[in-house]
């Protein structure tokens, strides 16, 4: 059994027993957390689509770490002008690991 979901922007496939990352969520390490919406469940090749089939499904997944992404150089350049700015940025992310879904 596997669903779709989306969160932070994103499509993921999940399986109950898999650990994602995902965008930054605001719950505390070890705290559970449902995630929806819910695009897709497909039950041993019993697919269901549509939001009015799954407005009862749920897939519920608990919070194994909070942590930073890896850097992201970012460097600005423009030519015989002298010009360089140098930076970084490290997305917030959320690892979490799926423990049920349900129709």
């Amino acid at each position: 059994m596997f669903a779709v979901i989306a969160t932070g922007g994103k499509q993921y496939k999940v399986a109950v027993g898999d650990e994602i990352d995902v965008e930054k969520l605001d719950t505390a390490v070890e705290g559970s957390v449902d995630l929806r919406p819910i695009m897709l469940v497909d039950d041993d090749d019993n697919v269901t689509v549509g939001a009015d089939n799954l407005s009862g499904a749920t897939v519920t997944a608990t919070v194994v770490d909070q942590y930073l992404g890896e850097k992201v150089r970012i460097f600005k350049y423009k030519n015989k002008t002298g010009y360089r700015r140098k930076t970084g940025h490290r997305q917030p992310l959320t690892r979490v690991r799926v423990e049920t879904i349900s129709k």
